[in-house]
């Protein structure tokens, strides 16, 4: 399946499992809008009559326990009923009881309509109605329905959502509901800073082994019983027909994910990326202090362990610190920072694991990779009702969030959400920039003259595309979609202008 350079059985583990990232970083790889709300707010979604003609619209619940206030739920408003309004200010928050007030009600057997019927006559304001599934859907209405009159707002929330409002209720709490539909930032503040994590993290990442570890510090392999610090990791070189089993064994882990998303299966991936983070930030931290402080060759022997580097000693114990606390606060306001650090880490270090030779095997990755993204994200709804890969990339409300994601805190978002871009995204691309770096020294070229700027220069530009139909089609994008034809396109037509194809297309870089 792969060429292995060396034959450390510790690295070549390290390795392996880094491709398993590699592999599950490709269900993720949409480049969205992270956002805490569902993205239902489409007219067209759903036929609409008279007195159900209401637009959808994403719902802010915000909620109050015996006066505190607890993290705000999403809802979607009914084709019926009243209208909510769109600021905090106007509106007021009401008890969570039935008189007067929010009547908080479960789906059960009737339909939409009976249900807010009987809640209107019971003299509530408003209703927030539970859904029995762990998801939303458009409540509207059939050309045979007999639509009455409602005047009162009609709010779906998931749940899960649901049962944290009821459990309190249950437990003799006073809770306390606000509700309002708020619009969407015109300008997000998160993009620009996401774009460049994104692009310098490709562009370090490629030059990493030749500014960071530098060619004079490689050494030969350590002796038996020797930790030392990672400048040279192994390298594993993919093939083309490699190239497509990813893309093979990357389908079914989605539609695994898909069908048995659960908590358990979260964790799983929550853990493995802590372990991939924490050999990414030794693997950065230790060449970075190897190169800038020249050293690296102290040693300690330690029981069980054998020869030990000082600097793997001291930068250990400080990643295992910030992976442990990432771990153990994932749900803090300030979590995304840990994840991204550990994320572009890992990606660094799968960079250097992870080479293609030559452009046929990046034409073999890329493509597939290209195919994938549409079909799991445009044409899986056409089979399973829903589009397969956003339905993964969400996961449940229940587990931890997925973290093959770097992602950025929306700053002029009302709903607290995160732009995010997978890390698929980045590694791809990355393979295809980093072989253009090393074919470049390795036959001579300059900067101008060779293939790196311009393939640089090809993902910058594809993921601003990315981006710019992001805004236009106001829902997630594929950033493979955008990115695989600005940086292989751009390599292979250089390439042949330049009467180079057929070198670029056999090399060994």
């Amino acid at each position: 399946m792969a060429t292995m350079t060396s034959s450390s059985s510790s690295r070549r583990g390290v390795a392996l499992l880094l491709l398993s990232v590699l592999l599950l970083a490709c269900r993720d790889p949409v480049a969205a809008a992270g956002n805490a709300a569902s993205d239902f707010e489409e007219d067209g979604l759903s036929p609409k009559f008279p007195g159900c003609d209401n637009p959808f619209k994403n719902v802010k619940v915000m909620y109050w326990v015996d006066g505190t206030e607890m993290n705000a739920l999403t809802g979607i408003t009914a084709r019926f009923g009243g209208v909510l309004p769109v600021t905090a200010s106007a509106t007021q928050k009401q008890p969570a009881v039935l008189a007067g007030s929010i009547a908080v009600a479960e789906r059960g057997v009737c339909t939409y309509l009976e249900k807010a019927s009987a809640v209107e006559s019971s003299g509530a304001t408003a209703m927030l109605l539970v859904n029995d599934k762990n998801s939303l859907e458009m409540m509207a209405c059939t050309q045979n329905d007999k639509v009455p009159d409602l005047k009162i707002p009609i709010v779906l929330v998931s749940n899960s959502s649901g049962l944290k409002i009821f459990s309190a209720m249950d437990g003799g709490a006073k809770v306390n509901i606000l509700m309002y539909t708020p619009t969407k930032a015109a300008f997000d503040g998160a993009i620009p800073f996401l774009w460049l994590m994104a692009v310098s993290t490709t562009a370090c990442a490629a030059v990493w082994t030749t500014v960071v570890v530098g060619e004079e510090n490689k050494k030969p392999p350590p002796e038996a019983g020797d930790q030392e610090a990672p400048a040279e990791p192994e390298i594993v070189e993919l093939e083309a027909k490699t190239a497509v089993l990813f893309i093979v064994v990357s389908s079914c882990v989605l539609l695994f994910l898909f069908f048995f998303t659960s908590i358990w299966s979260a964790w799983l991936l929550v853990i493995m990326f802590c372990f991939s983070g924490l050999q990414g930030l030794h693997f950065v931290t230790s060449s970075l202090i190897v190169r800038i402080f020249k050293c690296g060759d102290a040693k300690v022997k330690l029981p069980l362990v054998g020869n030990v580097t000082v600097v793997t000693l001291a930068v250990l114990p400080v990643a295992l610190f910030v992976v442990v606390m990432w771990g153990t606060h994932q749900s803090s306001a300030f979590a995304w920072v840990g994840q991204n650090l550990m994320g572009i880490c890992m990606m660094i270090l799968v960079l250097q694991i992870v080479q293609m030779p030559n452009i046929k095997v990046a034409s073999a990755l890329l493509i597939s990779a290209f195919l994938y993204d549409i079909f799991w994200v445009f044409i899986s709804p056409l089979i399973f009702k829903k589009s397969v890969m956003i339905t993964v990339a969400k996961g449940t409300e229940e587990g931890p969030s997925l973290p093959m994601v770097l992602k950025m805190p929306k700053e002029f978002d009302v709903w607290n959400g995160y732009d995010m871009i997978g890390f698929g995204d980045i590694l791809f691309p990355g393979l295809l920039v980093a072989f253009s770096f090393r074919y470049d020294r390795s036959h001579g070229k300059g900067l101008t003259d060779g293939y790196f700027l311009y393939v640089m220069i090809g993902y910058a530009f594809g993921l601003s595309f990315t981006y710019v139909g992001l805004y236009l089609m106001k829902s997630g994008q594929p950033a493979l979609l955008y990115l695989v034809p600005c940086t292989l396109g751009t390599i292979t037509l250089l390439g042949a202008q330049r009467g180079e194809l057929s070198q670029l297309w056999n090399a060994k870089a």
